[in-house]
């Protein structure tokens, strides 16, 4: 965390801890499950999620020494409306007010969604072609590519001009071949005979993986490296 924070100018880190790792408190050394459900039990407030819904958590907070960092953090125990078990924040600055910790967490899920994103949609995760760091150095121009290329989607400009959200990758991808299916069934209609026309292409699909086997795998392989 303290190589995070130094790496983006000293900003705040925010992290979780698993519930069994350990805290020391007047010089005895506990989990935090059982400093925040004994000692230091949370307290009901409201909270805005990302600057709009106001929400009611369980809150309690402490700064404490983590054993496995071996320095002093701030620790808080976040519990939302309806939950039984609570989720510990660990944060680097120890100047930061709970609250701001608590609604700063909350962004998370919009970095999230990137990450998603990226690896289900553009090469990253288990959909990458080559692995290590070239792979990923690779990987990451070609995402960034294909970022700016649908940033000239029409629906993207929209939503931009509009001052919306943007779509993520995957959404305007299945959009652009959602557009390709009807284009296609929109020519292959106009036809005189649209059944004889399919039969024709289905056959033409047929013959070119009889005289390459291995053509699908061929064709992933260069799919991917576009």
């Amino acid at each position: 965390m303290d190589e995070a924070a130094k790496e983006s100018g000293g900003s705040q880190v925010i992290s979780q801890l698993r519930k069994n790792q350990n805290i020391e408190y007047r010089g005895r050394i506990r989990s935090v499950e059982s400093y925040f459900n004994s000692i230091n039990k949370g307290i009901d407030q409201i909270i805005r999620v990302r600057g709009g819904k106001e929400i009611k958590v369980t809150v309690s907070s402490a700064r404490l020494k983590v054993s496995s960092h071996s320095k002093k953090r701030f620790v808080i125990a976040l519990k939302y409306d309806g939950e039984n078990d609570y989720r510990y924040l660990v944060a680097t600055d120890l100047t930061w007010r709970t609250q701001d910790i608590i609604q700063a967490y909350t962004l998370r899920w919009l970095i999230e969604v990137s990450f998603e994103d990226w690896k289900l949609y553009e090469g990253w995760g288990r959909e990458a072609k080559q692995l290590d760091e070239e792979g990923s150095n690779r990987g990451l121009i070609l995402s960034l590519l294909f970022d700016h290329c649908l940033l000239l989607h029409p629906e993207q400009i929209a939503r931009i001009e509009s001052k919306l959200p943007a779509y993520t990758v995957g959404s305007l991808q299945r959009k652009s071949q959602m557009d390709v299916l009807l284009e296609f069934i929109t020519s292959l209609l106009e036809f005189p005979d649209p059944g004889d026309k399919l039969k024709e292409l289905g056959e033409l699909i047929k013959d070119v993986f009889q005289l390459m086997p291995s053509g699908k795998h061929m064709i992933g392989r260069d799919l991917g490296r576009l």
